[in-house]
């Protein structure tokens, strides 16, 4: 026996299901600017306020929502801010031992109503714990036993049916994203921190730091000034770095020698080159960068000067190191 004939849906075109999302984060960021802006700057509050008591940031949630609640927490933890998931099911198993008090906890739910984040509730009172809800109702169970609420509601979900949801997660993602990044500038969150935190990535490798990359110890070039030529010579085939350094006994940098300038010396002085001293030819001038700069400034200043290699200097002028053109292959910058 069939049943009734299925009704026809009215046909919306894929960038409609976009539209949808994008007016409820132009929604969202209307609210920001105005009505929800006391109550995100508060939980942002709690978040500083947990992270300088050495705490973390839970973030809870089942569902649609849960999955949203597993970005928040990776998010936040990017961008170094302590934080961690917590399945609300798993937590009454046991999983709530990695909660610990002063955390701050952030729950995510739509309706307000969800059974297994009700069940958290008492716990977490217990805990006095602070708690933050990213709810679509604000009158629900989950919104009046919070500490701060932020309004997740939407019109409607881009679904047709108004079921699934898209529109409200896309919203809870968003302000979860915000929260983090106001979080991070707040504290002062720099590129550098982030590419600590980001070692094995492609902007971990842009950003890595001259220090780790330049040669040093036995590795590095270096001569006196008295230092005869043919010993110059040895020291810059020997390290094949095509140039040595020049430094004083107490190790301040006195100059360079690069294989232009070997090359400029015997086309001047021929078969007497070889009765300079390091001093002699040395450039007096050589460009040079710290320890701490980024590997990408490195490069675009090798770029400009046109050089291949870069003395590595502390600030009181004592030779540390040499970077090389070739060791800025491996970070895929060049």
């Amino acid at each position: 026996m069939s049943g009734p004939p299925l009704k026809p849906q009215k046909r919306t075109w894929p960038s409609e299901y976009v539209r949808i999302e994008a007016q409820a984060l132009l929604e969202l960021a209307i609210k920001l600017d105005g009505p929800m802006l006391p109550a995100f700057t508060q939980a942002a509050d709690l978040v500083l306020v947990a992270i300088a008591g050495r705490n973390r940031v839970i973030t809870t949630g089942i569902g649609k929502s849960g999955i949203i609640a597993r970005k928040i927490a990776a998010t936040l933890r990017s961008t170094g801010t302590p934080a961690h998931y917590l399945h609300p099911a798993e937590a009454v198993h046991g999983d709530l031992g990695m909660l610990g008090h002063g955390d701050t906890v952030i729950a995510l739910s739509a309706s307000g109503e969800t059974e297994e984040l009700l069940r958290l509730l008492p716990l977490l009172k217990r805990m006095s714990d602070k708690l933050i809800a990213f709810c679509g109702n604000p009158s629900s169970t989950l919104a009046q036993a919070s500490d701060v609420v932020l309004d997740t509601s939407v019109l409607s979900e881009a679904c047709p049916n108004n079921l699934a949801p898209t529109a409200s997660t896309t919203v809870m993602l968003a302000l979860g994203d915000a929260l983090a990044l106001d979080v991070s500038r707040r504290r002062g969150w720099r590129a550098e921190d982030f590419a600590e935190l980001h070692p094995g990535g492609r902007l971990g490798k842009r950003l890595a730091r001259v220090g780790e990359l330049m040669h040093t110890a036995d590795a590095l070039p270096k001569v006196s000034a008295a230092t005869r030529m043919p010993e110059v010579i040895y020291e810059m085939s020997r390290k094949k770095l095509g140039m040595t350094t020049v430094v004083g006994e107490d190790g301040l940098l006195l100059g360079m020698i690069s294989d232009g300038d070997l090359r400029r010396l015997l086309e001047r002085d021929g078969g007497r080159a070889l009765d300079h001293a390091a001093g002699d030819i040395m450039n007096s001038h050589p460009v040079t960068v710290e320890a701490d700069a980024f590997a990408s400034s490195a490069l675009a200043l090798m770029e400009e000067k046109k050089i291949t290699s870069l003395i590595v200097t502390a600030p009181d002028g004592r030779t540390e190191g040499v970077l090389h053109l070739h060791d800025l292959w491996t970070l895929e910058l060049i």
